[in-house]
């Protein structure tokens, strides 16, 4: 059976009204998507407008490819996408050539909220539409936490969950190499030169190899860190699921292992479980001893030698800023590398003065931001320089 199309019936409106409609399609159609069960972040949505953007959406295959390369990342959700795909442009786009597989028109709720309405057959406008393009995204990634309403706070956790927070060593293991980075493998030539009749015919090199270093994350869960506790908590969710080298503590008034609690793969159970676990939630702040118990238990037995250790907190202490002092020093010795991760710092007109800050500033590496998504992107590559 014929279908209609809006954009071939009125194409003097289509180009008036296309640009504009665009964008919002793409993004209902991965709405759609995630309604039928399949994973798709934010950024993956930007990355699909930016796309299509470049290919054009006049044809079918180039925006099935575009949607297939970007959105889907699993082999099991290549059928779902097809059906999605199918039961959601067929009929919106004005393509000549037909769906690929049955369109499903369960897929697609009508009257949502997330719902996109195309324009009428009398050409008229129609009355919701919803333009999310990707300069909202990247709004929302610089936004403060503190400012944030819970629902952006969701749609900020889904950012960082394709966050990988890692760092990388030199090992004593060598490895072959096709140039000279760490000297000549003398065992190699003479085998090649056995193999070529007592003639050297190249020399053979080899370099180091690489290995994970470990990375431990302190996050400050006191009173005055209440605006930023649940999002950081997040960012040590999503930096230490799946990683074998990455430790999380809470400090508050005690210091809390996460670790395991953490490495869940739901990001809701794993954040509940660490909020049950963390007694000392929104209490006070002693930097000081909780750092001082991590030196004693984990740090100095192994945990912090050669390690990168990062404190996410405000530097409000109400401690000994002596005590503070004297931990960050031991800290700072055993570490690799020490970054202090603050929130307020982006403030504007922001000093160091509260007590704690001061006394731990002189001990730190890196003293940088902690305050919005875009903030934590780039703590992920001061780590990763590490």
């Amino acid at each position: 059976m014929a279908t209609s199309s809006v954009w071939s019936k009125r194409p003097d409106d289509v180009a008036d009204r296309r640009d504009a409609s665009t964008t919002s399609l793409l993004v209902a159609f991965a709405r759609s998507l995630r309604r039928a069960g399949v994973t798709v972040p934010v950024d993956n949505v930007v990355h699909y407008v930016r796309a299509i953007e470049a290919v054009g959406i006049d044809r079918r295959d180039p925006v099935y490819w575009a949607g297939r390369t970007v959105l889907i990342h699993r082999h099991e959700d290549v059928g779902t996408y097809d059906q999605v795909f199918d039961s959601f442009w067929w009929g919106r786009s004005g393509w000549s050539d037909p769906p690929s597989s049955s369109a499903d028109q369960s897929f697609v709720e009508e009257g949502g909220d997330d719902e996109v309405d195309a324009p009428s057959s009398d050409g008229e406008r129609p009355e919701r539409l919803a333009v999310v393009s990707y300069s909202d995204v990247d709004q929302l990634r610089r936004k403060d936490f503190a400012a944030c309403t819970p629902e952006e706070l969701e749609e900020i956790s889904r950012l960082l969950r394709e966050t990988r927070v890692r760092a990388m060593q030199r090992s004593r293991r060598m490895r072959r190499s096709r140039r000279n980075h760490g000297g000549y493998d003398t065992r190699a030539t003479m085998r090649q030169t056995l193999r070529s009749g007592g003639e050297v015919v190249r020399l053979m090199h080899r370099e180091p190899t690489s290995r994970p270093r470990r990375v431990v994350l302190l996050c400050d869960v006191s009173g005055s860190m209440e605006p930023y506790a649940r999002a950081l908590l997040r960012f040590l969710h999503v930096a230490v699921a799946g990683q074998r080298k990455v430790e999380a503590f809470a400090v508050g008034t005690r210091l809390t292992r996460l670790t395991r609690q953490l490495s869940s793969r739901d990001p809701d159970a794993a954040l509940r479980q660490a909020i049950e676990r963390v007694l000392d939630w929104s209490g006070g702040t002693r930097l000081g001893e909780g750092i001082g118990n991590f030196n004693d238990r984990f740090g100095m037995p192994g945990m912090a030698r050669g390690a990168i250790v990062v404190i996410l907190s405000d530097g409000l202490d109400r401690g000994d800023p002596t005590l503070l002092a004297e931990e960050m020093a031991r800290l700072h010795r055993a570490a690799h590398q020490t970054i202090w991760v603050n929130p307020l710092k982006a403030s504007a007109g922001y000093e160091p003065l509260a007590r704690g800050m001061a006394a731990a500033l002189p001990h730190v590496d890196q003293f940088v931001e902690g305050h919005s998504a875009a903030s934590l992107d780039a703590l992920v590559g001061v780590i990763a320089r590490g």
